[in-house]
């Protein structure tokens, strides 16, 4: 008995010293080792700091950098990536940095920048981490592979440019809603002060409600407002560390997030229902996204004879849902800082809408005189260069990579500050800072000249939604300048921040005059 005692002891204290090794040699020794590993390259960056890396310092700097607005100026890395702006001033551009026990390796010249982009099979979106930020959007972003170039080929189709002239309908209703509210805001004295923020992410949510769901708008619209609530609480979780099994756990957070999960499933679940069963009773597929995403689905799984090769009902409740995270972001973002620029520079305001009635007058705008707006079109990439929706890209080794003249361990993420790298003044010159859509004048690949532009990403996963997204900027641009002018209030408090997204946090008060 004693023996079998002694024998369970032994087996016991062995299994619980090897886990030990093993969580002291995730949380510890592996990571120092990589760090000198790194160093011994030539790299230079922070020390490791046991479990939390540095999250620590970049969460107290974020809160700090918040915590006020900044003077008016597009000088904005500081306020936006106080932490990144930080270290890149004491290491240079191409240094390494820690996400817990994960070492995070920043790169920052153009051609590394296209290796990396270009060689989705080797460089691979981030995968683990907290299971929860999942829950806001999966779909094409997310997957990896064959996987991936299953989802691209069955979505592709939603937006070519034949699809998106059905949408431009869409687009205009929408954005004369919003007109319409500010019409009347402005009715007595020709104009007031709005704040334009709430208004365009209204108006870009309903865009997508309508384009994605068509005559199921109106659900369409509660998921809007439950997907950006999930939104929020995904950022919370993203940016603290992750203690594996803490999702199951009762907190209001969690409870919340995964509330909303089934909510946004049960509304897209009834919409594709429905939309069955007007398929089964021979009505045609309509040209909206989901219409044009399951007549795209239905034709891959006939013509291959296999269902394996479609999507299966949830992933393209995935792909709605990421519909409305990616389409209602980068537009109403991009609308929100043009309009804050304008109202800033209002000289380019005046050429914008000289150009706008020079096309159009006073008459609806179509697709074909919108392709023509070369200053808009020069507004538009000068604002995604300086506000660029998404602020930083990452990419996972899964083994040990070679990387330009740099060795990567196995498991180290690599960081392109697309923020830093549009502000960065030895790629863009002395007036990086300025406001000046006439560097763009003469397309993207001359006004870059080297440097590197990513306000859509780049190379095979370039964001599949970046022409949708113009034209429906381009719109509503077009249709603000025929009806208003508009300056920034004095009210107005510049102060940019990412959640997810680069938003302005304190709104975005103008003054807006009847025209």
């Amino acid at each position: 008995m004693e023996f079998s005692t002694t024998i369970c002891t032994i087996g016991v204290t062995t299994i619980l010293v090897i886990y030990t090794w093993r969580i002291l040699n995730f949380l510890w020794f592996n990571p120092k080792k990589t760090q000198k590993f790194l160093q011994e390259q030539g790299l230079k960056g922070t020390s490791y700091k046991f479990l939390f890396g540095d999250f620590k310092e970049l969460s107290e700097m974020m809160k700090e950098a918040k915590s006020k607005p900044m003077s008016l100026c597009h000088d904005i890395a500081p306020r936006v990536s106080p932490f990144y702006h930080k270290i890149f001033s004491l290491y240079g551009k191409n240094c390494f940095t820690w996400m817990g026990a994960r070492p995070v390796v920043h790169v920052s010249e153009p051609n590394i920048i296209r290796e990396v982009l270009n060689n989705y099979q080797q460089f691979q979106k981030p995968r683990g981490g907290n299971p929860l930020v999942k829950l806001l959007a999966k779909g094409v972003i997310d997957e990896e592979g064959d996987q991936w170039v299953k989802h691209r080929k069955i979505i592709n189709p939603a937006f070519h440019v034949e699809k998106l002239k059905h949408m431009v309908p869409a687009f205009y209703v929408s954005c004369s809603e919003m007109i319409e509210n500010w019409e009347k805001s402005v009715a007595t004295e020709r104009s007031c002060e709005v704040d334009v923020w709430p208004h365009l992410q209204k108006f870009s949510a309903d865009v997508i409600s309508r384009t994605a769901f068509g005559s199921s708008f109106e659900e369409g619209r509660n998921i809007f407002e439950l997907q950006r609530e999930q939104g929020e609480l995904v950022m919370k979780v993203a940016n603290s560390v992750y203690i594996p099994g803490s999702r199951f756990l009762p907190t209001k957070d969690n409870k919340r997030m995964k509330e909303i999960e089934l909510e946004v499933k049960k509304l897209i679940t009834n919409i594709i229902n429905k939309r069955f069963a007007e398929m089964k009773a021979g009505e045609s597929s309509k040209d909206d996204l989901l219409g044009i995403l399951l007549d795209s689905n239905y034709k891959e799984i006939k013509e291959s004879g296999n269902k394996r090769f479609g999507l299966s009902i949830d992933e393209v409740i995935e792909e709605c849902k990421l519909f409305y995270f990616a389409g209602q972001e980068t537009t109403g973002n991009m609308l929100v800082w043009t309009m804050i620029l304008l109202g800033l520079h209002t000289e380019w305001q005046t050429h914008a809408r000289e150009e706008v009635l020079r096309v159009f007058a006073d008459k609806k705008p179509d697709i074909d005189g919108l392709s023509h707006l070369k200053v808009i079109n020069m507004i538009f990439h000068e604002v995604l260069r300086l506000y660029p929706p998404a602020v930083i890209l990452r990419r996972l080794v899964h083994q040990e990579t070679k990387l330009g003249n740099l060795t990567l361990p196995a498991g180290t993420l690599i960081q392109m500050n697309v923020m830093i790298l549009h502000h960065d003044k030895e790629a863009w010159g002395e007036d990086v800072n300025e406001f000046k859509p006439e560097r763009f004048s003469e397309g993207v690949l001359k006004a870059t000249k080297g440097a590197t532009y990513l306000p859509f990403s780049a190379g095979p996963r370039i964001c599949i939604g970046q022409n949708f997204a113009m034209l429906e900027a381009k719109m509503a641009l077009a249709m603000i300048l025929q009806r208003f002018s508009f300056e920034l209030s004095p009210s107005y408090s510049h102060a940019p921040r990412a959640i997810l997204t680069l938003q302005p946090q304190f709104g975005a008060h103008l003054i807006l005059h009847k025209l």
